[in-house]
């Protein structure tokens, strides 16, 4: 017995001293995770259970020239009920009326309202959705509601803010106009004014501290955010809405009359650069037609003949020939290589000048004369293509730009037709907008200037940033090949092939472009053309430049030049612009006197005043012209009878005071 004793305390010492291990053993655990791993466990508790979540700052507005709205940010506010948060009395005291409101706001029945907040009580959802899209106006009325009103932890109200951005104007210019997003991999992408001037439109997020709550929802700890967010800049465009909607649907309108698959339209003030309107079109699958690819921006193709400026003014420029140097068109058909040059008018032009040969836009005329002088050193051609800047991108602010190509010399691609066949518009590649940059530039008497769409960053009334006119080239050639140039511009639209746009009321200048396109694909099987307008307005001292391309236009009545299909559109804009817009002419000193009108004035006056008034015959006239007649001499009529005067009471010729009534007798 004695030795069963021993054994059982021998037991109980054994389980203590276990026990006491155990204690040692968390003590040093809990003593570890006090002060040696406290913090980390600390720290993924609250990381778990609170959060900080971004709050996006509110993008900057960007506006037009002209003050209107293009692109905004507006609030987007979502409102939910944390039915666990009021207690009892409030919420029985005040859920019937916040039902009577959230009726009468949201337009559904207070039934509905009052069933689905007791639903949520009691099954203690505590992220029910009360309302989304909720205006900035909207959410303050719920905010104000009885309940809501006590706040997050009386009230349960919590609310959720976003922005979204809306283009108050529509889909005019929306390209331009563009967007910022975010791929599917996440990766940040955009496109237009929003993409390029992010970094002045965006501001600086805010974060909100929120608390994990069932079901894996979020709500916030408190009505304050941890940092506010800083609203972005303005940027102020330099597009005009009334020229961006007088384009917009005068391309729209050709687009749809020649049901052509896509177009682009590009207005810009000469002197400065400005891009006053762009329009960008494309056909959907149900024929309609919407913004879509930047096509003045993006694509370079071809030109076709709107590039036969740059061989007139590198051929005066280096004085190789002038524009009444005589060339034989050969009956419309000339031969390099095998290939043919045609000319778009059957048998040709005869034997014409150089100067003409442009304004009819003969292709066996323009490429005789850049082949024959610069066959021998093409580079030489080819250098001042360079100079003037077409082998390589604007440089635009604007994401997309197009490349251009320009074949040179002793490279791979150099051919023996690689000279003839870009000197009427083949073989090189261009974007609209580039080509307008270069008409601009003989527009503005040879100053190039770049394409300029944004103006000023402001913050309010605060001018951030201002962007001034950026000179590409100073002088792209000279000022006696300018004058040439501008001439034979204005004389293509008086009486070559852009004559049918030609008013003698209302000047422009400018080339037509009708170039093949996919000439070259599956052995022609795709050819389609692209019609084209370039030039400016008025022809003297010129205002704005623009350029209309529309691609496949249909060819049903075989009329898909460019002066069919673009060159209305250019003429459309133009004259609306100049008709249409409100003068802003101001008159100076006004009622500033002149010393001569003012004698001039008094003598006449005065020598009025002594005229006597004479009865005039009125006899034979109608009654009514008669009493008309002397009632403007201020005497008093009556007549008898009707219609032409027989006799007068008083003879013609007598004086007369302006109180004497004359009688009249009619028959």
């Amino acid at each position: 017995m004695a030795v069963e004793d021993k054994n059982i305390s021998y037991r109980i010492y054994l389980v203590a001293f276990v026990i006491f291990l155990m204690a040692i053993a968390i003590a040093v655990k809990l003593t570890n995770i006090q002060w040696v791993e406290g913090d980390y466990y600390r720290k993924l508790a609250k990381e778990r259970t609170v959060k900080n979540f971004v709050i996006p700052a509110n993008k900057g507005n960007i506006y037009s020239a002209d003050g209107s709205m293009l692109a905004t940010s507006i609030p987007n506010y979502e409102i939910r009920f944390d039915a666990v948060a009021p207690k009892a009395f409030a919420f029985e005291k005040n859920v019937k009326s916040l039902s009577d409101s959230l009726s009468i706001l949201l337009g559904k029945p207070k039934g509905f309202f009052l069933n689905e907040f007791r639903k949520a009580r009691a099954n203690k959802n505590r992220y029910y959705l009360v309302a989304r899209d909720l205006s900035y106006t909207e959410y303050v009325k719920i905010k104000g509601f009885p309940l809501f009103n006590l706040g997050t932890y009386k009230g349960g109200i919590i609310v959720q803010q976003e922005t979204v951005r809306e283009h108050p104007i529509g889909k005019i210019a929306e390209r331009t106009i563009g967007y910022e997003r975010k791929t599917p991999s996440g990766t940040p992408d955009g496109k237009g004014i929003e993409w390029a001037y992010r970094k002045y439109l965006n501001g600086k997020d805010g974060k909100i501290l929120k608390q994990k709550i069932a079901k894996g929802q979020w709500k916030p700890i408190r009505d304050v955010n941890e940092v506010d967010p800083q609203d972005g800049y303005d940027v102020i465009s330099t597009i005009d809405v009334f020229i961006q909607d007088i384009a917009h649907h005068a391309l729209l309108k050709q687009l749809t009359d020649y049901q052509a698959e896509h177009g682009c339209v590009v207005v810009m003030e000469t002197k400065t650069g400005q891009i006053k309107a762009i329009s960008n079109l494309g056909r959907a699958g149900d024929g309609s037609y919407y913004e879509t690819t930047n096509y003045a921006i993006a694509e370079s193709h071809e030109p076709g003949s709107t590039y036969k400026l740059v061989d007139l003014m590198t051929l005066l420029e280096d004085k190789k020939v002038d524009t009444s140097a005589v060339f034989d068109s050969h009956g419309g058909i000339i031969t390099y290589s095998g290939k043919a040059v045609r000319d778009s008018h059957k048998g040709g032009y005869g034997k014409i000048s150089l100067a003409r040969g442009f304004e009819v836009s003969s292709n066996t005329v323009m490429v005789q004369a850049v082949y024959n002088n610069y066959k021998s050193n093409p580079a030489e051609f080819v250098n001042h293509i360079n100079e003037y800047g077409l082998n390589k991108c604007l440089g635009l602010p604007i994401k997309g730009e197009g490349l251009p190509y320009v074949p040179q010399p002793g490279d791979k691609n150099w051919s023996n037709l690689s000279l003839p066949w870009m000197a009427f518009g083949y073989g090189v590649s261009i974007t609209p907008l580039q080509t307008l940059t270069f008409y601009n530039a003989v527009a503005n008497n040879g100053v190039m200037v770049k394409p300029q769409f944004v103006s000023e960053i402001k913050e309010w009334n605060r001018t951030i940033k201002k962007y001034n006119t950026q000179v590409i080239n100073q002088k792209v050639c000279s000022q006696e090949t300018i004058l040439k140039l501008q001439a034979v511009l204005e004389n293509t639209v008086k009486r070559g092939t852009g004559a049918k746009l030609y008013s003698k009321d209302f000047s422009m200048a400018g080339k037509t472009g009708t170039a093949q396109v996919n000439y070259a694909k599956n052995g022609g099987s795709e050819k389609y053309y692209a019609s084209s307008f370039v030039g400016y307005f008025p022809a003297k001292k010129p205002k704005y430049s623009c350029i209309v391309v529309v691609h496949k236009p249909s060819t049903a009545n075989n009329n898909y030049y460019g002066a069919d299909v673009a060159g209305p559109v250019f003429k459309r804009i133009a004259q609306k612009i100049f008709t249409d817009a409100p003068s802003t002419n101001e008159i100076k000193n006004i009622d500033r006197k002149i010393l001569k009108q003012e004698n001039d004035y008094d003598t006449y006056f005065a020598k009025a005043q002594k005229q006597s008034l004479s009865v005039p015959n009125v006899k034979g006239m109608s009654g009514m012209d008669a009493v008309a007649l002397l009632g403007n001499l201020g005497v008093k009529v009556k007549t008898i009878g009707i219609g032409k005067v027989k006799k007068q009471s008083i003879q013609p010729g007598e004086n007369l005071d302006k109180n004497t009534i004359i009688t009249l007798e009619l028959s």
